[in-house]
């Protein structure tokens, strides 16, 4: 038997503990019942389910509930519409998202379908820091269909570097050889 407090108060006829509970004006609730003896605690059991109901709601609230989500493109899109969908793509994909590209052809288009492997291709260019390609590119129909998913990368935390020595110093864009010599004596001094 254990007490509010935790300190444990050794084996007890249940009708001691259930007397002793009732003078504190708490709840003798079982906590592990396969136990031999079974070990029994003294507590108030409405508080307990509240903290417990609260523990998993918080739990929940905390947990990062993946979906999918999905981008079409058309074959003729415009720079400014394919880098706007890219970003919103991007973005998903930053929230834990995995993403669907739907490159979607109307009427003589679905004979060129490498027009939408072009835009494919260019999606996993830029999105390869951040997504990994779980579905490759196929031709489904009337639409070409690419599956994107998260990468999970550790976040590396930024360290300050010294400044850089000499060697490091880039004097690469000066022209002449006095003024490399102007550089080196400048970063020598920095």
């Amino acid at each position: 038997m254990v007490d509010p407090d935790g300190v444990q108060l050794g084996i007890k006829s249940v009708a001691d503990a259930l007397e002793l509970a009732k003078s504190m004006d708490l709840d003798l609730v079982e906590v592990a019942p396969m136990a031999v003896p079974p070990v029994c605690r003294i507590m108030d059991y409405g508080k307990f389910k509240f903290d417990s109901a609260q523990k998993a709601r918080e739990s929940r609230r905390k947990s990062v509930s993946s979906q999918l989500k999905e981008m079409k493109y058309r074959p003729k899109i415009g720079i400014g519409d394919f880098d706007t969908k890219t970003k919103q793509v991007m973005k998903f994909l930053g929230e834990g998202h995995k993403v669907k590209i739907t490159v979607m052809f109307r009427g003589r288009e679905v004979f060129h379908p490498e027009l939408g492997k072009v835009i494919l291709d260019k999606i996993e260019d830029r999105t390869s820091a951040v997504a990994k390609v779980e579905s490759a590119a196929k031709l489904d129909g009337k639409n070409m269909i690419l599956v994107l998913a998260p990468e999970k990368r550790p976040v590396a935390h930024k360290q300050s570097s010294p400044k850089p020595s000499v060697s490091e110093a880039p004097i690469s864009h000066l022209e002449n050889g006095s003024d490399a010599a102007v550089a080196t004596e400048s970063a020598e001094i920095a």
